[in-house]
């Protein structure tokens, strides 16, 4: 397997995480976001995403050439295909709030504050950096503080998410606290979150993931 991603993407984080709880190996190729204009826009990489988006995930099945895309989607096939340990919870009930956090972090904070989102801000609407950072932050506290309030009241919550046991909701929850870090925005209102993704950060799978320990950091 090929993970096509760039180090300080929260989605690539993500597709990280999910690859080493399973024990999964996989080569990384990097698509980086900023040089030359965005290696993710070049003919190169839409042959292999359309999309122009990071991740990818490709390998061979036989002689069939695969590609996935769209992180929650990549994390699903090695849940699939290899299901110990598994990244859901047994009860639907808990599949489904697992989910619904893993959505909320993935579908609601993220997209709205990503890197082409905020480079359209800047780039063509003219928006200040502080008007920028003050959009960032406005989005990641309006998510986490909806976010904190369930966590901190959901008596399924414990060491992580729900339950003793990593899953796909703290696969999610991980990248973007670390994403709330990089841009310096206070976190003492949420300590729930902050101590779920810290305790998740003291495993081996979630660290190795980290963006900085990535071949491509710095680059």
């Amino acid at each position: 397997m090929t993970l096509h991603g760039y180090f300080r993407s929260s989605a690539s984080f993500r597709v990280r995480i999910a690859l080493n709880l399973k024990g999964v190996a996989y080569d990384q190729a990097t698509v980086h976001l900023l040089r030359d204009g965005g290696e993710q826009l070049k003919p190169a990489y839409r042959a292999i995403n359309p999309d122009g988006l990071v991740p990818s995930l490709s390998f061979r099945d036989g002689a069939a050439r695969n590609v996935l895309t769209q992180s929650l989607a990549i994390i699903e096939y090695p849940d699939d295909m290899y299901p110990t340990p598994p990244l859901l919870p047994a009860s639907p009930l808990d599949r489904a709030f697992v989910r619904a956090i893993a959505l909320q972090a993935a579908c609601e904070i993220h997209p709205i504050a990503n890197l082409r989102v905020l480079k359209y801000l800047k780039d063509e609407l003219g928006v200040s950096e502080g008007q920028k950072q003050a959009w960032y932050r406005h989005w990641i506290d309006l998510g986490f503080t909806s976010l904190e309030q369930r966590l901190a009241s959901d008596s399924r919550v414990s060491r992580f998410v729900c339950g003793e046991a990593p899953g796909l909701a703290d696969i999610c929850l991980v990248p973007q606290v670390w994403n709330a870090r990089r841009f310096e925005i206070p976190l003492a209102s949420y300590p729930t979150i902050v101590r779920i993704a810290d305790h998740a950060m003291d495993y081996e799978a979630f660290a190795a993931a980290e963006p900085g320990r990535q071949p491509d950091a710095g680059a």
